[in-house]
């Protein structure tokens, strides 16, 4: 019953999926036509399948899942992802106050954060051209070089059975709001809301919805090493962002009103345009999800003693170039302790990926 009321109190405060349906989004498969109150009533009596509980205690918002989705997923494995979905015990937490820094933090190698359905948005990628991570050159999931085998949501499963999304999770809410509001779907790490393409033309609630934009802009010209040939969109290193460029900063937030935030707060956007999910925070990300790297444990203490909590480093922007833009820097570091509850260690999202990415067998990516 406790689970039942914690859910309830997420749901409740959740709107619809505020998109015009009569203008799809780039890439967009068929859209689910739903009711909000059908909504509701399937995210408060999920399918036997799933498994989800937000619950506030001190400073926190926790979040136990198994990272199956209330809605039945695409067909895995596919012809184009040889991998089955598996259910986690995914017990992450995200403080209920967090607070903007004046620097990005990288979230390579780390989930960005999580659906109010229970699963990650994760839209990194091991593809790498030549299969050499050490190129330097990573495909992007939605840039149309790779068969993934993505389903219908734009999500797919990792080799560890890990069922996360790419892109905007299409169907994740209903295709047309009943109240025009930004739709809210769930919470990066460092704890600020996530919401979906769509939001008001003006920070101050004015203005009616907008489609948002990502100030991301392909580069121009031709790439000067690796595959080489023109930007098109194909690696992330494809893109730059053009400081004002567009709605939103280069971690593809904004302040602005919600419906949840009257008075407003600084939130990310997902676009269907790169970035798709953000690929840095502006706040500081709750360990408990760097937990779910490579090799570490999905489980374990989230109230972790002094001294155990991971070194992060700032994402760094470089200098403008002469076409005024500036790059997002990929940076990484950081240590970490963890404690643990029981035995084992379960392989993390990116399990079974290889050190240089997929060497030593057939790539799902064609092209340059």
């Amino acid at each position: 019953m406790r689970s039942i009321l914690a859910l309830s109190v997420a749901v409740f405060s959740l709107p619809a999926f505020a998109h015009d349906s009569s203008s799809h989004l780039e890439g967009e498969h068929a859209q689910e036509e739903a009711s909000v109150a059908e909504e509701l009533f399937q995210l408060l009596v999920p399918s036997a399948e799933a498994a989800l509980n937000f619950e506030v205690k001190g400073n926190y918002r926790y979040i136990h899942a198994d990272g199956y989705p209330y809605k039945a997923p695409g067909q895995f494995p596919n012809s184009g992802n040889p991998n089955s979905i598996s259910k986690k015990n995914y017990q992450l937490r995200v403080p209920l106050d967090p607070h903007k820094g004046s620097k990005a933090t990288s979230a390579q190698g780390t989930p960005f954060g999580i659906a109010l359905n229970g699963v990650l948005f994760d839209p990194g990628t091991a593809e790498f051209w030549q299969n050499d991570r050490r190129s330097g050159w990573n495909y992007e999931a939605l840039g149309g070089a790779c068969e993934l085998g993505l389903d219908q949501y734009n999500a797919h499963v990792q080799p560890d059975g890990t069922y996360h999304y790419h892109g905007v999770p299409e169907g994740l809410m209903s295709a047309r709001g009943t109240d025009g509001a930004p739709a809210l779907l769930g919470y990066a790490a460092d704890g600020f809301p996530i919401y979906g393409p769509y939001g008001y033309a003006s920070s101050t609630g004015s203005g009616g919805l907008v489609k948002l934009k990502s100030s991301y802009r392909m580069k121009q010209g031709s790439r000067s090493g690796g595959p080489g040939g023109r930007y098109n969109g194909k690696f992330t290193q494809d893109w730059t962002y053009a400081a004002a460029s567009g709605d939103l900063d280069q971690c593809n937030g904004r302040f602005a009103v919600t419906r949840e935030y009257p008075e407003g707060t600084y939130h990310y956007v997902l676009t269907d345009s790169f970035p798709f999910i953000p690929r840095c925070w502006m706040g500081t990300p709750d360990t408990s999800f760097s937990r779910l790297k490579a090799g570490g444990p999905r489980w374990g203490s989230l109230d972790e003693p002094e001294g155990t909590q991971e070194e992060v480093q700032a994402a760094l922007l470089e200098g403008q170039d002469e076409a005024g833009e500036v790059t997002l820097v990929e940076v990484r570091g950081g240590d970490w302790l963890p404690p643990f509850l029981g035995g084992g260690r379960p392989g993390g999202p990116q399990a079974g990926r290889p050190p240089a990415g997929r060497s030593g067998g057939p790539s799902p990516c064609r092209g340059k």
